[in-house]
């Protein structure tokens, strides 16, 4: 991919940077793969607003995409490549021998016209082939990686993503992530070869607000620029909290606080919990 920076003819141009999709090689989705997508602007079924600064938005349909790679034995061919306002990956619409048509996360390499192909047992280990991790050789990258047999791919699904894979024990596929985090992974979970395509996607500089409004980001107001009756951290003289730790407008605590379930079936396979320090600076 690419990034263009254009002369600095306006303050919004003076910060704005542009993707020029580059691995883009289609433009009209496919029309059965499409479907409506509602706005609730961050309110609940009663109406009340529980997600603030959220709202608006360019009007964009969903497209369906293809997370559980179940059309397994038969080859696809690329048809192209597509942009996706739904997420930071692009998309790449795959054709299989009996003419079904189904979207699959684009990863790095893939290009128009070549043939992949996703089954329960061990195939090829190239770019946008998927099969358990059990087949897998170590020290690939994968994507698009499962957390229960047969449910879709959940982890490593954005914009430059990947999971290496260092080792495998028994039942249990041990993954390097992106943020530090070391997990297992049944080997019986489905994985896809490759890294998620459109690596730049971190590198874009939006510049002004009005590209924020259009991706449906409305304006956030700090609390304590507010008033005292607005919000429990407003008011004052100055910039002071009001002598309590920070909190949203409704006091619950914004720092801080844990909010992964006590419960969480997968927290028992954590191995080490994710840290600060770059993907690129771990020992693997």
């Amino acid at each position: 991919m690419a990034i263009r920076v254009y002369d600095k003819t306006s303050a919004g141009r003076r910060n704005a940077s542009v993707n020029l999709r580059t691995e883009v090689t289609k433009g009209k989705p496919e029309k059965a793969l499409l479907e409506k997508k509602h706005k609730n602007g961050g309110r609940n079924v009663h109406g009340v607003t529980v997600v603030r600064s959220v709202g608006g938005g360019n009007k964009v349909m969903y497209r369906k995409i293809d997370f559980k790679r179940n059309k397994l034995g038969m080859a696809g061919k690329v048809i192209g490549i597509e942009y996706d306002p739904n997420r930071s990956a692009n998309i790449a619409l795959i054709e299989y021998a009996d003419g079904e048509r189904r979207y699959i996360l684009a990863p790095v390499g893939l290009k128009d016209g070549e043939s992949i192909i996703a089954d329960n047992k061990a195939v090829e280990p190239k770019t946008g082939n998927a099969m358990p991790i059990k087949f897998i050789p170590p020290g690939l990258n994968v994507h698009n990686v499962e957390l229960v047999v047969g449910k879709g791919g959940a982890m490593c699904r954005s914009a430059g993503m990947y999971a290496r894979l260092t080792n495998k024990e028994e039942r249990w596929a041990t993954l390097v992530l992106p943020s530090g985090e070391i997990r297992q992974v049944a080997v019986e979970c489905m994985a896809t070869i490759g890294q998620v395509g459109n690596t730049d996607h971190m590198n874009v500089r939006l510049g002004k607000a009005g590209k924020s409004r259009h991706l449906g980001i409305r304006p956030h107001t700090r609390g304590m620029a507010m008033t005292h009756d607005k919000h429990p951290m407003g008011g004052g003289s100055g910039r002071s909290k009001g002598n309590r730790p920070p909190c949203s407008k409704t006091g619950v605590l914004a720092k801080g606080g844990k909010t992964r379930k006590r419960d969480k079936a997968s927290n028992k396979r954590i191995i080490r919990r994710r840290t600060s320090v770059r993907f690129g600076q771990l020992v693997l």
